[in-house]
């Protein structure tokens, strides 16, 4: 398997012991959570909402890293970070910024669950 600098499925594979059918099981886990967090993301931005920022992000930041999508995790910590101080003028920014990671994330988690299928 290559390593991306979107997944880092060594990492991943290694703590999951090599578990193929549970790296699947995850990734399918992730892509129904996903879009909940989201739009909860997405509306406590648009709200103005420190508190649902920070629990989001910080939620989001958990999920990612779980999974070794460390960039992703990155930009979702960063949202937490804005969210919990308050700095509501850097959210929508910071959402962007997350947002461009997600496009990436997906189609490797498909790619990744092929490779390790063969």
């Amino acid at each position: 398997m290559n390593l991306s600098s979107i997944l880092d499925i060594s990492e991943l594979m290694k703590r999951l012991d090599n578990d193929r059918e549970f790296l699947a099981e995850l990734f399918d886990i992730f892509k129904m959570d996903l879009p909940p967090h989201m739009q909860q993301l997405r509306d406590a931005v648009g709200r103005g909402d420190a508190k649902g920022v920070a629990t989001e992000g910080h939620s989001l930041k958990g999920m990612l890293l779980n999974l070794s999508a460390n960039q992703a995790a990155v930009a979702a910590g960063a949202l937490e970070k804005i969210g919990q101080e308050n700095h509501i003028e850097k959210m929508k920014p910071a959402l962007a910024g997350f947002e461009r990671e997600i496009p990436a994330l997906l189609p490797e988690m498909e790619n990744c669950v092929k490779e390790i299928s063969t």
